[in-house]
């Protein structure tokens, strides 16, 4: 088998712009990273782009970073930046907008303000600024190599799909009309977005790298992307398999069944996956954090015996989700809401918690906002009562247009029955259905326990900020107020009702990330119930030299979620094998719980 630098095909035959896409929590942004310092190493002028809404780059590099590209003094010719999402929307609101100041009425540029303050334009604004560095206006320093760390897989392939859903909807739109106001705004941009296509299908310009984990269902999820990048015309891929392990203590069973799943993933890769290029990277003792961490990562390496410090901290007794459970399972009603960055285990979580209230005699409802929904992986049987549902962006969207066109298209005319199919067909109305469908579930958790597993972290700020201005809306709206208003925005700030859970890994830079995460939630008065630490070496207490390594490396950060950031918390220590079934689901939440029939 070829590891780290056996296969160095991707840096050796590196074209202009590479593309790191993958589940969240793999590796995209340490290996992007890895990959723009080796090139810059050989002496290339390069710039690492990131377009992660919850992006830590600048946390990894070690670099306060902006929207212009930043030097990183510590390896000449890199330079990096971030592509900040609102700041992006606020200057396109204003490029749209701006034209018209002083030549329509106020009350027009209002309403064009309102259609423009919605997440959809958040994404289309990111992605404008994506597209820039795919030609010359985003590029004058003329680098030779640009590293684009994108969102997690669903944000990723969204951002991909947008060129074609504006194409197709600003082409047949003659009326000028869109819910990100003037249609004129999005057609100057045409020429552009067609460019990037052009670019990102074009293998001689662009590697589109897979980045997964060595397991099942991580690599279940490269070969999804793989096969829906390359329906997009993208089939210029290179697969990266990060963080393969292998056991020093042959005694310690979680290294043993941590180095099996390792070798059953990699031999067991589907067929698409193996007719890739493929560049295997060994698990490392400590966290990626600073440049220094990442020079040599594509270089070659060996499994080596970890330096344990000759004084080990000793490892606490640490609270285990049972003791959480204990205090959001009383009541029988109520949404439990699982947020995080992409990669931290929400889904496994939110299974375990679903099924650990179930088995104490409560029906729950475990759903999920994620576009790439995998609670059917995590819990492939059903469980009597468990129901289980997922929100789905296409449903939900044709369903919100049929319902609109029986209502609002009742009795119109054939023009005005055109005008409003046009209207649906932007891409904006996908934003708006998806609202809907949160919106009832919210609301049915006043009848039952609703297990709410979210997408990762800047899905679901997006999401947030439309329930926000639906709020907004609606108490400007009225002007009664004798009327009790209950928006869904006041049941997630309810404290009785909404217990919002906060899942992290004992990392540096995911607990950070969750720590932003909360300062978010706080701003728009969403205090979070507690915090989980998911998939602890140190709860697992290993005696692999490696691993514990790496489990002293977490008890800094386990440290700062009890002492400094949450009010409650718990930790799920790492398990052997991977989770999926009820039992599995069961161990996660250290309780033994009644057999659920």
């Amino acid at each position: 088998m070829l590891l780290n630098g056996g296969n160095m095909e991707l840096v050796d035959n590196a074209t202009k712009y590479l593309f790191f896409t993958g589940k969240g929590g793999v590796g995209k942004t340490s290996t992007a990273c890895a990959a723009a310092i080796e090139l810059a190493d050989r002496g290339r002028l390069v710039l690492i782009v990131s377009t992660d809404p919850a992006s830590n780059l600048d946390q990894v590099l070690g670099v306060g970073l902006s929207s212009v590209p930043t030097a990183i003094d510590e390896v000449p010719g890199l330079f990096a930046l971030n592509i900040d999402p609102e700041a992006a929307a606020e200057e396109y609101r204003e490029r749209v907008i701006g034209p018209f100041r002083g030549v329509l009425p106020a009350e027009s540029i209002s309403s064009m303000e309102e259609q423009l303050s919605g997440a959809c334009t958040v994404e289309v604004a990111a992605f404008d600024e994506f597209t820039a560095f795919l030609d010359a206006s985003g590029d004058p320093i003329g680098f030779d190599h640009i590293v684009f760390d994108t969102a997690p897989t669903g944000h990723t392939l969204r951002l991909l799909q947008l060129p074609a859903a504006w194409t197709g909807f600003m082409e047949s739109n003659e009326r000028g009309a869109s819910c990100l106001g003037p249609a004129s705004g999005l057609k100057t941009q045409q020429d552009r977005y067609a460019a990037a296509v052009e670019t990102l299908s074009d293998a001689a310009r662009t590697t589109l790298v897979l980045v997964t984990r060595p397991e099942r269902s991580s690599v279940a999820e490269a070969e999804r992307t793989s096969v829906e990048l390359d329906a997009l015309g993208l089939s210029n891929q290179h697969l990266i398999v990060n963080g393969l392990f292998f056991a020093q203590d042959r005694n310690d069973p979680i290294a043993v069944a941590l180095e099996v799943r390792g070798q059953y993933a990699l031999a067991d890769l589907p067929t698409r996956l193996k007719s890739i290029p493929r560049t295997v990277i060994l698990l490392r003792g400590q966290n990626l954090v600073g440049v220094a961490a990442f020079r040599g990562l594509f270089g070659k390496a060996e499994a080596k015996v970890a330096s344990v410090a000759t004084r080990p901290e000793p490892i606490p007794d640490l609270p285990p989700l049972s003791t959480l459970i204990d205090e959001i399972a009383g009541k029988g009603n109520g949404l439990i809401m699982l947020m995080g960055k992409g990669g931290v285990g929400k889904t496994s979580v939110a299974a375990a918690i679903a099924v650990e209230v179930v088995s104490r005699g409560f029906p729950v409802h475990l759903t999920t906002t994620d576009p790439a929904a995998h609670l059917t992986n995590v819990l492939p049987n059903e469980v009597d009562g468990l129901r289980v549902s997922r929100i789905d962006p296409l449903a939900e969207t044709e369903a919100y247009r049929q319902k609109v066109m029986r209502s609002s298209g009742k009795g119109l005319d054939a023009d005005g029955l055109a005008l409003l199919e046009e209207d649906l067909r932007s891409p904006c109305t996908e934003e708006v259905a998806v609202f809907h469908a949160f919106s009832r579930i919210v609301a049915g958790a006043r009848r039952e326990i609703v297990v709410m597993d979210t997408a990762p972290t800047g899905h679901t700020l997006l999401l947030l900020d439309a329930t926000g201005a639906y709020h907004r809306e609606v108490i400007r709206a009225s002007n009664d107020p004798g009327i009790n208003l209950v928006t869904p925005m006041m049941r997630l700030r309810d404290p009785d009702f909404t217990k919002v859970l906060i899942v992290t890994l004992p990392e540096t830079t995911p607990v950070t990330e969750a720590s932003h995460l909360q300062d978010d939630l706080g701003r728009a008065g969403i205090i979070p119930f507690a915090w989980i630490i998911n998939a602890s070496l140190a709860a697992a207490r290993p005696t692999d030299p490696l691993l514990f390594e790496r489990a002293q490396a977490e008890l800094p950060q386990i440290r700062k979620v009890r002492d400094e950031l949450a009010t409650r918390f718990a930790v799920v220590p790492l398990m052997p094998a991977e989770l999926t079934g009820l039992e599995a689901l069961l161990s996660i939440t250290g309780h033994k719980a009644k057999a659920v029939a």
